[in-house]
């Protein structure tokens, strides 16, 4: 599959696709606001500590306060529910929608409560794990990562991991031998991919560069006030190069000089052979149409999404989860009703879990596919999803289809979906997704005038409506 990264970049706004074979796989779109914190490290304060949550509120500096779970406070107990950095894995420091930020993989026997780890008011480095979401603050960790080309620093553990990306077990003990070698601190570490095959003199310039940059955020910590940043993830073009360019796209294509000129930088001082890879592009069409992708990222803000069978899907989302349903549609199929259901769930599989990776859906995901009798067709139903889930970098759990014929999935989420970054609520309809009808509208208006009666005795009132609820003909909603 040949991979490649385009990247527009504009004086308030970045956009950097991932394509897979000519079609856009994933989006990251970066606007100097808030909406892209995550690996940024603060000095916080400690608003309020919750321990019927075992949560509690940082101040970072934000509109919103960050909020911390008491696993991911350094001594505490922690679970391995997620962000979990073992032996083998390199899990979303991998990965350029986290950013480097995780918890540390070490392991504390003891459990504690938030209560006893902090305190209302108490000055603390955290770093932020996932970017605000709608009416939800920050998530921080005090477990700071922070990511370099080759080797991930992890200053609150003492865990040395390899990327399980590399399979090789020659080349895993080699890179072991290298860091332990190097290692003359109580720091853990994590191999990347990108580490395969790179010389030892390499991986320790970049481990003393990590080194450094931790000694510097320590010293601004006790110098600084609460709240302030600390350290500040590098520009998404960069992580774009750190993240994608190895081992997942063949070419990077910018469209501004002064960024392609700062990727070349960049790549001199860590990996110099990628240089021909970097391609500064001057054509007169902006360089998201001249690839075609305009018309992706707007039909991935659509409810409906059309199969070319004639089924469709439609993305719903709520509070709680995302619902995606399968229909039919226009497709009637050619011998039985059995086969066109197959037919258009397997074609839904492929759709929805492309929609689901191009939109950043997370969180939990609720697939209801068209009913099927044969226990046969549920399972390739069911193999197909799994299969279709295998390229996308964020983790994801699937499980198989239930009695009502529903699909749970879970998906690791850190940023908002396209769809909440790029809209907003109705102004209308406070993001309702519906209007209230002209009928309910004119009751309301006349219960309304039934309210304040009582004090407008022998008063003639008078309406100024909207054309849509004035009175044509003869409705028979409308009061006298």
């Amino acid at each position: 599959m040949y991979k490649k990264i385009i990247i527009n970049a504009a004086e308030h706004e970045t956009r950097v696709a991932l394509l897979e074979d000519g079609n856009i796989a994933e989006l990251f779109i970066e606007r100097g606001d808030v909406s892209d914190i995550a690996g940024n490290i603060y000095k916080g304060k400690v608003q309020r500590v919750l321990p019927g949550m075992q949560a509690a509120f940082v101040n970072i500096g934000l509109k919103q306060a960050a909020f911390i779970y008491v696993r991911d406070i350094h001594g505490g107990r922690y679970s391995d529910i997620e962000n979990l950095l073992i032996e083998g894995t390199e899990d979303e420091n991998n990965s350029i929608s986290v950013h480097g930020a995780g918890p540390s993989p070490h392991f504390i026997n003891h459990e504690y409560h938030i209560e006893d780890l902090i305190t209302e008011g108490q000055d603390i480095m955290v770093q932020a794990a996932k970017a605000p979401m709608g009416s939800k603050g920050a998530r921080v960790t005090t477990h700071i990562s922070l990511p370099g080309r080759f080797i991930v620093l992890m200053p609150t553990s003492d865990h040395i991991g390899i990327s399980r990306r590399i399979e090789d077990e020659t080349e895993r003990n080699r890179l072991k031998e290298i860091v332990e070698s190097l290692c003359n601190d109580k720091f853990g570490y994590i191999a990347r991919t990108a580490a395969e095959d790179i010389r030892k003199e390499k991986i320790a310039y970049e481990m003393g560069f990590l080194k450094n940059l931790w000694e510097n955020i320590q010293k601004k910590y006790q110098t600084s006030p609460a709240p302030s940043l600390l350290h500040k993830e590098v520009a998404i073009s960069l992580r774009a190069v750190r993240d994608l360019l190895v081992h997942e796209a063949e070419k990077l294509i910018i469209d501004s000089r002064s960024g392609y000129e700062s990727i070349l930088s960049f790549i001199e001082s860590f990996v110099p052979g990628l240089k021909d890879s970097v391609e500064f592009y001057e054509g007169l069409e902006p360089i998201f149409d001249a690839y075609n992708l305009e018309g992706d990222i707007s039909r991935a803000l659509e409810k409906k999404v059309w199969l070319k069978s004639g089924g469709y899907i439609v993305i719903e989302h709520t509070e709680a989860l995302i619902a995606i349903d399968v229909n039919t549609g226009r497709f009637v199929g050619k011998y039985n009703l059995e086969e066109t259901i197959l037919k258009t769930n397997l074609e839904a599989v492929k759709e929805i879990a492309y929609q689901i990776r191009l939109r950043d859906i997370g969180g939990i995901i609720i697939i209801d596919f068209i009913d099927m009798e044969k226990k046969s067709n549920q399972e390739k139903v069911f193999n197909a999803l799994k299969e279709a889930f295998i390229k996308d970098r964020s983790k994801t759990h699937v499980l198989p289809i239930s009695e009502m014929g529903l699909i749970q999935m879970t998906r690791k989420r850190i940023r908002k979906p396209i769809t909440q970054f790029l809209c907003e609520p109705c102004f209308y309809c406070d993001g309702e997704g519906y209007l209230i009808s002209r009928q309910t509208i004119c009751y309301n208006i006349y219960r309304e005038i039934l309210r304040e009666s009582h004090d407008m005795m022998g008063v003639k009132v008078s309406l100024r409506v909207n054309p849509e609820i004035s009175w044509r003909g003869k409705p028979s909603y409308c009061f006298p």
